[in-house]
């Protein structure tokens, strides 16, 4: 009765123990995109909402997302940026965070230091960026035309390792 009492307790730490090293974060994810299509025919140029093509496109990521966990979900501070953002936050009960552009590599470091599950919804300029500095490696920017890349990077134990996958979402242009 003893030896099948210390089994069970051993049964249960371990269980215990791996629920520990969860919560701890060893293993999170980072999703990374572009934001949806910009309305180019915007008499604002520099700042221009998303198309209605765009606006379905963000809701398409939001249904992707639908039964992936996450923790957070940042933008810049474009409205086009934080379009595409919010159908998966407000989906998730979340708020959308912004963060800098600019300061790619101290976001980067911030991400991993956060462990946390993450949308991070950027630019054609910064998207491939960010995502290579998570992984330690020089992706770069990619083409305006290009909005189906969705950069997704597993963390465990502080090392990334980068899928690339791409939307199927088509707007019918």
């Amino acid at each position: 009765m003893l030896k099948k009492n210390l089994i069970l307790l051993l049964i249960i730490l371990g269980f215990q123990f791996n629920v520990v090293a969860q919560s701890n974060n060893e293993t999170f994810t980072i999703y990374l995109v572009r934001h949806s299509e910009k309305d180019l025919t915007s008499s604002n140029y520099s700042d221009p909402h998303l198309t209605d093509c765009g606006e379905q496109r963000s809701k398409s990521l939001s249904n992707f997302l639908i039964d992936v966990d996450l923790d957070i979900v940042y933008s810049t501070d474009y409205n086009r940026t934080k379009n595409t953002a919010l159908p998966t936050a407000v989906s998730k009960g979340l708020d959308v965070k912004e963060y800098n552009a600019q300061e790619l590599e101290i976001f980067s470091k911030l991400i991993m230091d956060r462990k946390q599950d993450a949308l991070v919804v950027g630019h054609s300029n910064t998207t491939g960026v960010l995502a290579g500095l998570l992984v330690g490696e020089d992706l770069g920017e990619f083409d305006l035309d290009i909005y189906d890349r969705i950069y997704q990077v597993v963390v465990y134990k502080g090392t990334g390792r980068l899928h690339l996958l791409h939307s199927v979402f088509d707007c019918g242009n």
